[in-house]
């Protein structure tokens, strides 16, 4: 991997979600669902799920920051899923779907904190953010199925429901970020 990448791992809600915008984004080199900042090594879905080891579902973006910023990323993130609400996103609750920027560096704790600080000033939402900012202390690639899940299930329920009206709604803010 070039030095030129640098890597985010967000956490909003389920990771179908955000992997199946971030996947859209130009400059975005990969995008891997799986679970961090839990006190289990090597969780299963299932453990995860049950809210047992303390992970959140997340998504590992490797992106080049000359085509598109941390800022940037953080931009989408807040418009494709509610950080106001703890611990949950629609109908998924637990601490597994908390909202949350982990972060690689001094640099992007310092975005996040920045940025939370400018959308609670701009009162975008009628409650404050609580997306959790803290520093990724491990991340586990989830199985196999959970990569490009919404791109092999497009027509599943959940995803129907659920996932493409929050890639709709990117397309349609994010127009310039999409790839060609």
């Amino acid at each position: 991997m070039s030095n030129a990448y640098e890597i985010a791992t967000l956490a909003g809600g389920c990771f179908w979600c955000l992997e199946a915008v971030f996947d859209e984004i130009k400059g975005i080199n990969s995008v891997e669902s799986g679970y961090s900042n839990g006190h289990v090594p090597n969780p299963s879905y299932q453990a995860v799920c049950n809210g047992d080891t303390g992970h959140a579902e997340a998504v590992r973006i490797t992106f080049d920051p000359s085509i598109i910023s941390f800022r940037d990323l953080l931009n989408v993130f807040f418009a494709i899923h509610d950080p106001t609400t703890l611990n949950r996103q629609g109908g998924d609750v637990g601490t597994q779907y908390r909202s949350a920027i982990f972060y690689h560096s001094p640099e992007q704790k310092e975005v996040a904190k920045n940025l939370i600080s400018e959308l609670n000033a701009q009162r975008i939402w009628n409650s404050p953010i609580v997306t959790e900012v803290t520093a990724l202390d491990q991340f586990y690639i989830a199985e196999n199925y959970h990569q490009e899940y919404f791109a092999h299930n497009q027509f599943q329920p959940y995803c129907q429901a659920v996932v493409a009206p929050k890639v709709a709604k990117f397309r349609k803010h994010f127009l310039e970020l999409l790839k060609k």
